[in-house]
Order: structure tokens, then sequence, then C-alpha cells
């Protein structure tokens, strides 16, 4: 069964509830975020990077530390574009699922992939990169206790079209279509899951909403609209 149709009010109920995550940016200001997960990926992040160069868009990427190690050469031609860089664990595996031993490791064995594709100072990695999307949103007060006492940033979203089960091209970009507002956090695929329809899928959803008037923005961004604390 597919559980597009139950985010919208998912995100309703949580995003106040938990007002220390990033969930949106301000509507006030014409400005969504394009992000992705579970990459990066050797076949579909480059057919997506072709996409984002196309339009001249900053994305925001959530990485998984072993395709990072997978696939080094493709992660650092995403840092080089440009793109903003977040952490989505090392394995995929849910947060509270982890020992807190587990869960920090998770998260400075993606910050080491990546300091090593991208060939970055690794203490420079720990203070920059720490914006973090838990895997499939599965997360409870302790698993934000720890990120902020970590000091990482726990990021989420508003607008999800289910895009890693395939439901079709046309239906994401429809789903996306009807809940984009301003300051939307939407996420996308670039793994394993969905990854296949990713570059087409962003292509239209650019397209889109390019004639609306919005405009796009790194998770960074909208971070700053709430004057939450740059990273570094």
């Amino acid at each position: 069964m597919q559980l597009a149709p139950l985010y919208p009010f998912v995100y309703r109920i949580l995003k106040p509830a938990f007002p220390s995550c990033l969930w949106a940016g301000t509507v006030t200001q014409p400005s969504v975020a394009l992000t992705f997960d579970d990459g990066p990926h050797p076949k579909y992040t480059p057919q997506l990077l072709e996409v984002l160069d196309r339009y001249n868009i900053t994305a925001s990427f959530f990485w998984l530390g072993a395709c990072v190690n997978r696939a080094p050469d493709v992660a650092k031609e995403v840092y080089r574009r440009g793109h903003w860089i977040g952490l989505h664990g090392y394995d995929h595996r849910v947060f509270p699922s982890l020992s807190p031993d587990e869960f920090r490791w998770s998260l400075q064995q993606t910050q080491i992939a990546i300091a090593n594709a991208c060939g970055l100072d690794l203490q420079d990695v720990y203070k920059s990169v720490r914006d973090v999307r838990p895997p499939n949103g599965v997360f409870t007060p302790q698993t934000l206790k720890y990120l902020h006492q970590w000091n990482y940033r726990p990021v989420m979203w508003s607008v999800v079209p289910e895009d890693w089960v395939r439901p079709g091209v046309s239906v994401v970009v429809q789903r996306v279509r009807k809940q984009v507002c301003n300051g939307s956090v939407i996420v996308l695929h670039d793994g394993a899951c969905g990854g296949q329809d990713c570059a087409q899928t962003t292509a239209q959803i650019v397209e889109s909403l390019l004639q609306q008037g919005l405009k796009f923005v790194t998770v960074d961004r909208l971070w700053q609209q709430t004057n939450y604390p740059r990273p570094g």
C-alpha cells in the first residue's frame, strides 16, 4: 500500500511537535529545497547532476556512508559542483534501533567517508557537515536529544512523493505539484530504490516549479531563514 496520501497529514502533526527539526523554510519567500537521499549512486547520481547543471540548481544530498565508500568519485563530483551535503547514516539502519555508540559511529563513519572521497580535512567535515536526515524519517525524542548533544541539525521534509516505490514519473511530479508551496523541503531518492527515475522526475519537477515562480535553494539557506546557527 502506498502511503503518499498520508504524508501531508503526518507533516502537519509532527512539525509543531518537533520544532527543532527543519521541516520547511519560511512561507514568505518563494523558495524550495530539492533534497536527495540514499546516494551517491554510480549511475543515477551522475544522471541527476546533468539535470541540475542544465537548470543551474544547487540541491542538497543526504548520503549513506557505505554508498560514499562505493562511489567516491561520484561523491567528489557532487561536492565539487557546490551542492550541499548532509548525512543519512552509514547503512540506512533506522536510528532508534541503534545503541548510542552505534548511532554516533554511523554518523562519524559517514563523515569520514565524505572527507576521504572529497579530499577534505576530517576536522573541517566534522564541523561543517552536520545536517542529518533520519533513514525512513524514523526518529524519537531521544534521537533528537543525541543529535543536538552532538551538534548535528535534524532535517526532515514537507513534501514526500514516495518516489522510492516507483509509482511512475508523472505520479511523482503530480504529487509534488499538488503539495509544494513556499519553503517546501522536497525529498527524492537517487539511490538504489527510486534512483532509476530520479533524473527524469527532477527535470519535470524543476520545469513545473520554475513556471510557478519558485526558486531552488539548499537546506542551509532554509536553516538561515529560521536563524539557526550555521555549520562551522
